[in-house]
């Protein structure tokens, strides 16, 4: 069976085509992840495939059983609404099963002729197998499993979608679509909006998931953890690479070495006939020169290679600071609630710091902290000695629109001929007549490349970058990599890129709930801690004991020692040995009230309802009880 296949796609938007002749087939089990630069027409591929917008010829042929799913990037929400009910009407179709279920076991108990009971026994056979292939008995904890993975509160499930903010908007928009389960689902950088728990949780749902999936994303370890295959769109084509991003870009570089070889091979053998038919044109080898000259015009000429060129990047030389770069002693910091409380740093010349963190964690209030732009609540902070400082500001705010981007580069009050800036500026990609545009007129990425010329400008020896990959692209990320790698002064940055902190970090700052942590080594280091801890909770404190140098510091604890308990005290296994109680006869309830038997007895099906609503309601009294005998209970 294929579900999807595409046939000699084209699309323009001006002379050039965007899609000249795309065709791919996308079947069962295939999870493929779609690149290429930006701006070469992912999301338009994307948008004719989920009938958004029209190609200007070619066929897309969609299996007649196939449910598609786009996920859209406009929120358009019913505005009365909650979040809770607004995710529930994903699953519209299902319900409206349900309801056909019971209506057709009511009609089957009331049927009298052979035809017709054989008839909706039939019909009422198909429907169960639907149901319980959609799990359609349980869609509340379908609900909170999806909203729980995209990190929505609880407290927010009754809140009115329109209050909500425009991430979060977002973040519905994908809960819908992984609650309805198409056939096929079509995600355009489904990550965004989503901090780095959130995303993994989304990598295990994907991964684990029926869907057959074509998907636009920057997020490297993302594509490695879903996709098995990668479709590489360029020049208005797309060409097929097994596997995912890691294997591409492997494989990649195999395919661009055979290519450079065959057209340089071709081209050298080009030039010497051309040479050969020029000094022979009108000579005694004129027969041999027109034979070679005939034999030229037939020849199939090789395409140059298909290689996508990533700009330069790099920084100039830092001037030598003090080794020690910056300290930061017991720093806190709170709003109406603690970000971060006790924290000691101490920065070494030539070393690079990642921040990592959920979504309102604290991450960017903590840079402003070190850089003086905010007041901590405590503690003090020390610059070393000849530390010069330039800011990576993710709302990139130096940059004003009117600005051309041949001046905008140049940082405040320092002098620079126009020509050094348009050679900085090229350095990151930007050239031409894109230096002389307003910044105004720039894409995301460029923008993105334009504030870090004016950061390299700055010849500063600390670069301080909050989410600086955000709107690059893989090739321009691996450009920033380099020249980052290549540096020589020091460097702190925020970034949700795992494979960019991996790649980059020697030091991490880890602000989650409750405590901070400081950890020497990249992302694959936190996450091997974080296995430890799993196996081993009882270890987890001290967590120096986990790396050669973490320190971990429980925030907060006057907190909890004011806090009232809800509940009565309860050791954790206890309720634990309870949930699971209450799990099993929830499962044997859903089991029971799934048989086919059961719906034809509607005083059965009630009962069966009214217990699961029990033992569900029993289940949140437990969760709740669990997590706050977890919090309290040390």
């Amino acid at each position: 069976m294929i579900h999807l296949s595409v046939t000699q796609l084209t699309k323009h938007f001006g002379p050039e085509p965007v899609l000249d002749g795309v065709a791919f087939e996308l079947r069962p089990g295939d999870r493929v992840g779609l690149v290429g630069p930006n701006g070469c027409g992912k999301t338009t591929l994307l948008r004719i495939l989920a009938g958004r917008e029209e190609a200007d010829s070619g066929r897309v042929e969609i299996h007649p059983t196939t449910r598609i799913g786009y996920l859209e990037q406009q929120p358009d929400f019913a505005p009365d609404r909650t979040l809770w009910q607004e995710a529930r009407s994903a699953l519209d179709e299902l319900i409206a099963l349900g309801h056909e279920a019971q209506a057709v076991a009511e009609a089957l108990s009331r049927a009298t002729d052979p035809t017709e009971h054989a008839r909706l026994a039939a019909r009422f056979d198909h429907l169960q197998q639907e149901l319980h292939q959609h799990d359609a008995y349980n869609l509340d904890h379908k609900i909170e499993r999806v909203l729980d993975g995209l990190r929505f509160a609880r407290a927010s499930f009754q809140q009115p979608v329109a209050s909500l903010s425009g991430g979060e908007q977002n973040r519905l928009l994908l809960a819908k679509l992984l609650l309805a389960e198409p056939d096929v689902m079509l995600l355009d950088e489904p990550s965004n909006h989503l901090d780095i728990e959130a995303t993994e949780w989304l990598e295990e749902y994907l991964a684990a998931g029926p869907a057959a999936l074509l998907l636009v994303s920057h997020d490297r370890y993302f594509l490695d953890k879903v996709t098995n295959r990668t479709l590489e769109l360029f020049h208005s084509t797309v060409q097929s690479y097994r596997g995912g991003f890691s294997a591409y870009w492997q494989q990649k570089d195999e395919r661009l070495e055979v290519q450079r070889r065959t057209y340089e091979r071709q081209q050298e053998e080009i030039a010497k006939a051309e040479d050969f038919i020029r000094r022979n044109a009108y000579g005694q080898k004129h027969t041999q020169a027109e034979d070679r000259r005939k034999k030229l015009a037939r020849i199939e000429r090789v395409p140059p290679p298909r290689e996508i060129a990533a700009p330069p990047m790099a920084f100039p030389p830092a001037e030598r600071s003090g080794d020690i770069v910056l300290r930061a002693a017991r720093l806190c910091k709170a709003y109406d609630r603690l970000l971060f409380a006790e924290l000691d740093l101490q920065i070494e010349r030539g070393q690079r710091w990642g921040i990592l963190g959920p979504n309102g964690s604290g991450k960017t209030t903590l840079l402003r902290c070190l850089l003086g732009q905010v007041e901590p609540n405590e503690g003090s902070i020390t610059l070393g000695q000849g530390v010069e400082i330039a800011y990576f500001d993710q709302q990139q705010a130096a940059l004003a629109d009117n600005d051309r981007v041949v001046d905008a580069v140049r940082p405040e009050g320092q002098l620079m001929e126009e020509q050094r800036r348009r050679d900085l500026l090229a350095r990151f990609g930007i050239t031409g007549d894109a230096a002389l545009q307003p910044v105004g007129r720039l894409s995301g990425g460029e923008r993105c490349r334009v504030a870090l010329a004016r950061l390299a400008a700055t010849e500063a020896n600390l670069l301080i970058l909050d989410e600086p990959t955000n709107h690059l692209d893989l090739w321009a990320r691996d450009a920033l990599e380099r020249a980052l790698d290549r540096f020589d002064g020091t460097v702190l940055f925020v970034s949700h890129d795992r494979f960019f902190v991996n790649r980059l970090a020697d030091h991490l700052i880890v602000v989650e709930s409750g405590r901070v942590r400081v950890i020497e080594g990249n992302y694959e280091t936190f996450q091997s801690l974080n296995r430890q801890a799993a196996d081993s909770p009882s270890e987890l404190e001290p967590a120096s004991c986990l790396a050669r140098r973490e320190t971990s510091r429980p925030v907060a604890n006057d907190e909890k020692k004011n806090k009232k308990r809800r509940f009565p005290y309860r050791k954790v296994e206890d309720i634990e040995a309870d949930i699971f109680e209450h799990e099993s006869r929830l499962a044997e309830l859903h089991d029971a009230l799934a048989q086919p038997d059961t719906h034809r007895d509607g005083q059965r099906v009630r009962q069966l309802k009214d217990d699961i609503a029990q033992q569900q309601s029993q289940l949140e009294t437990l969760y709740a009880h669990w997590e706050e005998a977890t919090e309290l209970n040390w």
